[in-house]
């Protein structure tokens, strides 16, 4: 099997494609094909306060738990914007969870400054555990157990990306600012905000911005999919901006080569933007379709200007 590695950026060193990565899509999107995703950092939330202290700190429900459920989850800063993000399952006597690489660090700082006097444990098990990628999402499995996980038949990160952007699911730190709200890439559905914000529950670090973009709409920008002009070479590089005539209307983050959208990205541009305008990343026209919706939150609030 052919094995060419990410030599660069944030999944540098796990599979980018085993020779194939147009196949491997359609084989990660069909279920039968594994990703490797090792190199992303585990955790684990252990304690019987574990739950309802996670609760109190994130943008999640996670009381009542129920041991088995996948979680995503944020922590805002007091003014609403993502400064970290998670994923994970508890098991009933710990949450175990998964970050962006180069992120852990921080984010154990941070919980371990939150935990005063509950009874909660935190710990770095990244050497223990491993992320594997499927059409479904990610799991965590046991580090011994890595290539049983995967399978014969495996895809790389090129095609796990792929399908990610197609599917409108911004990846933090990435498609992401020091500047977004969660309002900006995730469109709502029933009680939850996108997978990782939940509209229902009690307060917590930032709620309140989510809260009033939610019911008063005009959120700063949108998340957009951008469909690339094919006759380029290159994909754009994440952060390049995003341009209306000659003018910056936004931010472009990840991007990639869909085996039937062809060249993709996603992109943060100004909530006002006309979505039918065609937009550049530099020499390449790039056309919109919508993930969320410029005009959200018309139907609990009159129309302004």
């Amino acid at each position: 099997m052919i094995t060419v590695l990410n030599d660069a950026g944030p999944d540098a060193g796990v599979p980018l494609h085993y020779g194939d990565p147009l196949r491997e899509q359609r084989r990660l999107e069909a279920g039968t094909a594994r990703v490797d995703l090792s190199h992303r950092p585990v955790f684990a939330v252990a304690g019987a306060d574990r739950l309802t202290w996670l609760h109190a700190l994130t943008s999640q429900q996670f009381v009542p738990g129920t041991p088995g459920r996948p979680i995503s989850a944020y922590i805002l800063d007091p003014n609403g914007h993502i400064e970290h993000a998670f994923a994970g399952v508890d098991d009933g006597e710990a949450f175990l969870a998964h970050t962006e690489p180069e992120h852990l660090e921080q984010l154990l700082a941070w919980l371990g400054s939150m935990v005063f006097a509950s009874r909660v444990e935190l710990s770095d098990r990244s050497a223990d555990f491993a992320v594997v990628g499927d059409a479904g999402g990610e799991r965590i499995v046991p580090r011994d157990r890595l290539d049983e996980a995967l399978g014969d038949v495996r895809a790389g990160t090129w095609a796990h990306e792929a399908l990610r952007i197609a599917a409108g699911r911004a990846r933090p730190f990435l498609d992401t600012d020091e500047k977004t709200v969660p309002n900006e890439v995730a469109a709502p559905h029933g009680d939850r905000l996108g997978e990782a914000v939940h509209l229902a529950k009690g307060c917590y670090r930032g709620q309140e911005t989510v809260a009033r973009i939610h019911t008063l709409g005009r959120p700063p920008r949108r998340l957009t999919l951008l469909h690339l002009d094919g006759t380029a070479n290159a994909l754009p590089e994440v952060g390049e901006p995003v341009l209306l005539g000659d003018r910056p209307v936004g931010r472009v983050g990840t991007s990639a080569q869909h085996h039937e959208l062809g060249p993709i990205a996603l992109a943060l541009v100004k909530r006002n933007i006309a979505v039918d305008a065609e937009l550049r990343l530099g020499p390449i026209a790039a056309a919109q379709e919508v993930l969320v919706d410029p005009e959200v939150g018309l139907h609990v609030r009159p129309r302004l200007g």
